[in-house]
């Protein structure tokens, strides 16, 4: 038989050759085509997130810029519990007045403005979007009244700072810090013991208390209007010692002058007005 008309058959080294080459083509297209669907995957999820990621930015910075528009910005000021400081004074100071931005409103700030007026206590900022704002105030409580160095007669609060000038007239008791050392205002420091007593006052006879006075020592003693006197020494164990102060005036028969030492509220001890 002649090379050309030779055929093929099955099992000939040719077509064993020619299967193998092939099988050989087949692998190296199939190797070829396995990384290429998951780098394909990869970079369409890539083109999501990015598109996605600009979408988000975008909405972002437009709320931002929105919300900084003047619409968004503070036109009214609403001050509730406020009484005895000026509210346009209070206004000016807060910041409030130079309509900012309502996002950008801290009450922490707010109040470290405000921090010279001695009558505000705290306060709490509430937005009504788009552009209005209370601000509520809770203001110290006048738990006494004391002559300060220069004789101006103020108010005072539970931890003896000055508040404000007060009237003569004022119905509270009046601090006194016995021998002082200068001329400083003595009651958030050596005399702090006569402000804690008096915002600490049962109603029973808080209003019978003309002076608290407080010594080098600490030792306070209430000048009652009677006029009888409580010597408490220090400004502790109070709830006890303002019981064994209820049941004397109670029950017993006291004349002016006397000084009762409940320092140790079980053993009270009465001393009668020294004679001339």
């Amino acid at each position: 038989m002649s090379r050309r008309g030779a055929t093929l058959v099955a099992g000939s080294p040719a077509r064993a050759r020619q299967t193998s080459r092939g099988n050989a083509s087949s692998a190296r297209r199939a190797k070829s085509e396995r990384p290429t669907r998951p780098r394909r995957r990869l970079r369409r999820l890539t083109k999501w997130t990015l598109s996605i990621g600009l979408v988000v930015t975008a909405l972002a910075l437009g709320a931002q810029w929105t919300l900084n528009q003047s619409y968004f910005r503070v036109q009214h000021v609403t001050f509730v519990g406020l009484r005895h400081e000026s509210a346009a004074a209070v206004l000016a100071a807060s910041g409030l007045a130079s309509h900012p931005s309502m996002i950008g409103l801290n009450d922490a700030q707010i109040e470290k403005n405000l921090a010279s007026f001695t009558w505000i206590s705290t306060l709490q900022v509430t937005k009504h979007w788009p552009n209005s704002v209370v601000v509520s105030v809770h203001e110290s409580a006048a738990v006494a009244v004391a002559f300060s160095a220069a004789h101006v007669l103020d108010f005072v609060d539970d931890a003896g700072r000055a508040l404000g000038p007060a009237p003569l007239s004022a119905n509270l008791p009046t601090l006194t810090y016995l021998h002082p050392t200068n001329a400083t205002w003595p009651y958030t420091r050596a005399g702090r013991g006569a402000a804690y007593v008096a915002s600490q006052l049962p109603r029973a006879f808080s209003s019978q208390v003309s002076v608290i006075s407080e010594d080098a020592q600490g030792v306070v003693t209430l000048k009652m209007t009677t006029p009888v006197s409580f010597v408490l020494g220090p400004a502790t164990n109070l709830h006890a010692k303002f019981v064994a102060i209820a049941s004397v005036i109670a029950h017993s028969t006291l004349a002016p002058g006397d000084v009762v030492d409940v320092t140790v509220p079980d053993e009270l001890a009465v001393t009668p007005p020294t004679k001339s």
